[in-house]
């Protein structure tokens, strides 16, 4: 089952089931799939069996709502302050390649000349599966921001001025929200675009943190369940209406050197990650970037992620914002 977010034609706020790539039925008594997550949780049941409770039998062509700009990201909190957008690197096989080039490591040689990160992946390949029950080795962990950050599928994705770089990570990405009691709980999987700048990652390693403070996208559908063990996907960038780079990507445990229950383990370990009604997106890494085969993107490129499991793909037009830095004056 997967759900979108979108707005009626008198801007109403509403929650669709895709019934197919043409069709979604809406939703009746819930205006948001945070809100439906929630009842979910009040009423004890699952939000697959809440879903067809509140199926309404209204038919919506959904082309038109992407034509006319009407779809929202699959989950939102009206505090966007509340909502935390962060995610975990060297998570995929050959996820190190394209960061070892970016890095110009050496791969070659004793343990002692591996750089940091081929030292994380290889800790991530030997303990980032656990048996059940146990806690792996801990992944590479970065902050993007906080709900203000995700682009709307199909709207501008927002590059900073003084960024030196705008480039796609295609990614899964958990969605969850944490219960009265500060619980967490997976309402589901979307395809995101995990927007990064790699040449100033690329300066020097302990940049990372500043590379990935920039916009997201994710969606524009929220798989319910578990996530296949296997994913197959393309990314693309579309400059001019001509196809610029596309490469095919691979997602799911099988293509991971960790667990999804291990990367979720090591995020929600932290209490400040398990305040109540706190919402989280959490991108689980890629191997596949456009950065490492050398492009450069620029404003008006068109990003195209998708994912036959994710149903419609995730596309952003990309648009330099010209941001003026804010001069700290005393209070």
């Amino acid at each position: 089952m997967r759900l979108i977010q979108f707005l009626t034609e008198d801007g109403r706020r509403a929650v669709g089931v895709v019934e197919s790539a043409d069709t979604i039925y809406q939703l009746n008594g819930t205006d948001s799939i945070y809100q439906l997550a929630q009842q979910a949780l009040e009423a004890g049941t699952t939000l697959e069996s809440r879903v067809r409770e509140q199926l309404s039998d209204t038919r919506l062509d959904y082309q038109r709502i992407i034509e006319e700009g009407r779809l929202l990201a699959p989950i939102d909190h009206k505090d966007p302050a509340h909502l935390l957008v962060a995610g975990t690197g060297l998570t995929h096989l050959g996820s190190a390649d394209t960061r070892a080039a970016m890095h110009a490591q050496n791969q070659k040689g004793t343990e002692e000349s591996l750089t940091d990160t081929m030292k994380m992946f290889r800790m991530g390949v030997e303990g980032g599966k656990p048996a059940a029950g146990e806690t792996g080795v801990q992944p590479e962990w970065f902050y993007k921001g906080d709900g203000g950050i995700i682009a709307a599928p199909e709207a501008d994705l927002l590059s900073p001025s003084f960024a030196l770089d705008a480039g796609e990570e295609p990614e899964i990405a958990g969605i969850y929200l944490n219960d009265s009691e500060g619980a967490p709980h997976r309402i589901g999987f979307a395809l995101g675009n995990e927007l990064s700048d790699h040449v100033t990652e690329r300066q020097n390693y302990l940049y990372l943190a500043h590379s990935k403070l920039r916009p997201c996208a994710i969606g524009p559908e929220l798989l319910l369940g578990e996530l296949p063990v296997n994913i197959e996907g393309v990314s693309r960038i579309v400059r001019d209406g001509e196809v610029l780079w596309e490469k095919a990507f691979l997602s799911g445990e099988e293509n991971m050197s960790h667990t999804i229950a291990n990367l979720e383990a090591h995020h929600f370990k932290y209490a400040g990650f398990c305040r109540p009604g706190q919402v989280h997106v959490h991108f689980f890494g890629t191997a596949t970037l456009s950065f490492g085969d050398g492009i450069q993107p620029r404003s008006g490129d068109r990003f195209e992620i998708e994912a036959e499991v994710f149903g419609r793909p995730l596309r952003n037009r990309l648009v330099v914002d010209e941001r003026t830095i804010p001069e700290v004056k005393p209070l």
